[in-house]
């Protein structure tokens, strides 16, 4: 099993800025990919961003330019670093990680989530 305890949530002003951290710990071997998607009410949970073992980085349209996925491998954490933040922007955050055994079954872990709102 993999813990994820994340951190950084809020409330911030238009145009402001938050970062957001994901600790991973427990059997953290074989960690793939880690990543944020965020859940608005009414909406369906949505990918934000991701980040490859190898740094590969994918995020969704909405927030390229603005936010910035990193992690840091020794410490098992991913970060979100989310500038300009919109009021669209509003939303549940939650952090996601993968494991691929060598068998190649994948396991899949989600945070409890955190809050993140952006007020105009």
């Amino acid at each position: 099993q993999v813990q994820l305890v994340e951190s950084g949530g809020g409330l911030v002003q238009a145009g402001g800025s938050l970062r957001l951290s994901c600790a991973a710990s427990g059997s953290i071997f074989s960690i793939n990919a880690m990543g944020w998607y965020r859940q608005a009410p009414g909406k369906q949970r949505e990918l934000v961003a991701t980040i490859t073992s190898g740094g590969g980085t994918t995020y969704a349209d909405s927030v390229k330019g603005r936010f910035t996925i990193s992690r840091d491998n020794a410490k098992n954490t991913v970060y979100l670093q989310m500038n300009s933040l919109k009021s669209e922007d509003t939303a549940v955050y939650y952090c996601n990680v993968d494991r691929i055994l060598g068998s190649g079954t994948k396991y899949v872990y989600w945070g409890q989530g955190t809050q993140v709102t952006v007020s105009s």
